[in-house]
């Protein structure tokens, strides 16, 4: 659990101080006719309406603009963008990213759920989300994911932490266990979510996913 948690405030530290270096310069009124191709999956003001494609709306401006910069660069591979990014430049990626970042998102909504534990045991799985995402499970060296994605989810636009709270549970479940595999390596060198969802059951994934997906503002 150590090792974790000092990966976790080194990737904070980390985030911070490359802050500068992902201000905020796009222009979401440019934005907004750049992103016209983002629409048939993502919807046009980023509230897909397909749990396969994430909703982006509202999404933290710096965060948008590294999955936008990694799908480009090949860093994280998405086979439904390929080539969807090549004729953007750097100053236009921010663009889309401001534009997205303006717009309010849509709060997909949990569902209730029962989760069976590696004991047996059948619970609530929006209780599991709930104590997991607010504590962690310290059992098994999961920290809590509020500590960078912020008590209600929103995350933490400027250092660049991903808002979390109101997404598809099926998105999210998706990219914990991509992680979990290493399929989705675009966390930087410390690993952080890597460190965190290798550690997750897919019992406890489901539960976070859920309640993550009714968190709000």
């Amino acid at each position: 659990m150590n090792s974790i948690v000092k990966n976790t405030a080194l990737a904070i530290g980390l985030a911070f101080a490359a802050t500068s270096t992902l201000a905020a310069e796009g222009d979401p009124n440019a934005g907004k006719a750049k992103a016209a191709q983002c629409a048939a999956c993502h919807g046009v003001d980023g509230n897909s309406i397909a749990p396969a494609f994430p909703k982006i709306a509202g999404q933290g401006e710096n965060y948008l603009f590294k999955q936008l910069m990694d799908v480009k660069t090949g860093e994280r591979e998405i086979p439904q963008m390929i080539g969807q990014l090549d004729n953007f430049n750097e100053q236009d990626l921010r663009d889309i990213a401001a534009y997205f970042a303006s717009q309010q998102m849509q709060v997909a909504g949990a569902q209730p759920v029962s989760v069976m534990l590696n004991s047996g045991e059948n619970v609530d799985g929006l209780i599991l989300g709930r104590d997991l995402f607010r504590a962690g499970n310290p059992a098994t060296g999961v920290p809590a994911c509020m500590g960078c994605h912020s008590p209600t989810g929103l995350g933490n636009a400027p250092a660049g932490y991903p808002r979390l709270g109101g997404q598809y549970a099926d998105y999210i479940e998706t990219q914990l266990k991509a992680f979990r595999a290493g399929t989705r390596a675009n966390d930087g060198e410390t690993r952080v979510m890597r460190s965190v969802a290798k550690q997750l059951s897919d019992a406890e994934i489901t539960a976070l996913s859920q309640y993550i997906a009714g968190l709000t503002d």
